[in-house]
């Protein structure tokens, strides 16, 4: 694939596989801007099952001055696994801990940045981190994962081969009870595109994870400078979790961007860019 559709003017890109061990090698997609500049490096960790399209307008404004590494997490159709492996927010963190280590960052000189579930991975890695990050950066991480008692059953009960069944409802129920697709039509576009692509034997595995986490006991410990984004008319990442979560964290404060479609737009950057000043000046 070109990810040329990602980068800024002058930027480069390199697609890169790394070998974690036991059996999973994850894709990170290495964009290097056009010139050095003093900002840190990005570690960009995109949520559940999404795309690299849904974030191109990010990745242009990001490789204007950063160094991004997009990581592909286990979960998604790139990445390599065992048959057996488990798909939940612990088995990603451990792979962010390691993919760390491996990528060789610079202690305090990088920048952990995610999205949703994997912006809870990262927090569940935080305890892990054996190279320590500037900071973090998280754009509406999920608390709990809410699934209804319905939906619970349909996961234990369908056949992964039947998922081209099963999607429409999937679809049918983001856009009815999870999203306000009056506010932004494009979120439950993005989602539906992910829902396509996705590969549903692992959709599955990684569901029945998911559905007993909570962030909620480990949030105290967490003492990384944060920024935690939010989107105050995004039903489903429940702004009042986010809230509670940089209320609990040491160092974390909230920014609302209102939409979703501005989390991921190039503002997002901007208020991290002005966020990253901040905090060189404290």
């Amino acid at each position: 694939m070109d990810y040329s559709f990602c980068c800024a003017q002058g930027a480069k890109w390199e697609e890169r596989r790394i070998d974690l061990g036991e059996g999973v090698a994850l894709k990170v997609i290495d964009f290097t801007p056009a010139r050095k500049t003093v900002y840190p490096d990005i570690l960009f960790v995109a949520g559940w099952i999404s795309l690299i399209q849904g974030w191109q307008e990010v990745l242009r404004e990001m490789t204007r001055d950063f160094r991004v590494l997009y990581v592909e997490t286990r979960e998604k159709v790139s990445a390599r696994a065992p048959r057996r492996a488990g798909f939940g927010v612990e088995a990603i963190g451990q792979d962010l801990i390691r993919l760390v280590e491996s990528l060789d960052l610079p202690e305090n000189g990088y920048v952990c940045f995610g999205s949703s579930l994997g912006a809870t991975a990262i927090l569940d890695a935080c305890s892990g981190l054996t190279v320590p990050p500037r900071c973090l950066v998280l754009v509406a991480p999920n608390a709990v994962f809410r699934i209804p008692w319905f939906g619970r059953i349909l996961i234990r009960l369908f056949y992964p081969g039947f998922y081209i069944l099963l999607k429409p409802f999937i679809k049918w129920y983001l856009k009815v009870f999870r999203l306000n697709t009056r506010a932004d039509y494009a979120q439950y576009e993005k989602y539906g595109n992910a829902l396509d692509a996705a590969d549903p034997w692992r959709l599955k595995r990684a569901a029945r994870a998911l559905e007993t986490y909570s962030v909620w006991p480990i949030l105290k410990d967490i003492g990384f400078p944060a920024l935690i984004i939010g989107a105050s008319r995004d039903r489903l990442h429940e702004p009042e979790n986010l809230k509670r979560m940089a209320r609990m964290m040491k160092n974390a404060r909230y920014f609302d961007m209102e939409t979703n479609r501005r989390t991921h737009s190039a503002d997002m950057v901007r208020a991290v860019r002005c966020y990253l000043s901040n905090l060189e000046g404290a």
